[in-house]
């Protein structure tokens, strides 16, 4: 090809490459998408999705140790309970014993209100 005053015109050059942070703006948008993919394979992989529904529900992470914690969701307020042994000083909040639960061979558990 040749232009009007006899340089040849590369087949390759045109105005749209002259900007070199175009390719940034396609990044981000790459990246934005990609964390919203990795934060849902989290949430299903962790078998989490109840977060995402309007039902109430209560989670309790390492039941029975020490830092065991119970999570709740009631409506749109998500409450989050540490219990101590000095529950005093962390929180004016304070529990008493209403049951015992037992858990049987086969998975079930019995709650045995006193």
């Amino acid at each position: 090809m040749k232009c009007k005053r006899g340089r040849r015109v590369s087949k390759f050059s045109r105005d749209e490459d002259s900007d070199p942070l175009s390719v940034v703006v396609n990044l981000f948008d790459v990246a934005m998408v990609f964390a919203v993919a990795l934060m849902v394979a989290m949430v299903m992989h962790m078998n989490m999705t109840e977060i995402f529904t309007q039902e109430d529900y209560t989670i309790i992470k390492n039941p029975g140790k020490e830092n065991m914690e119970i999570i709740t969701k009631e409506g749109h307020k998500i409450n989050k309970y540490t219990p101590s042994d000095d529950q005093s000083s962390s929180s004016q909040k304070k529990g008493r014993k209403v049951g015992i639960a037992y858990e049987l061979e086969n998975g079930e558990i019995i709650y045995i209100p006193e």
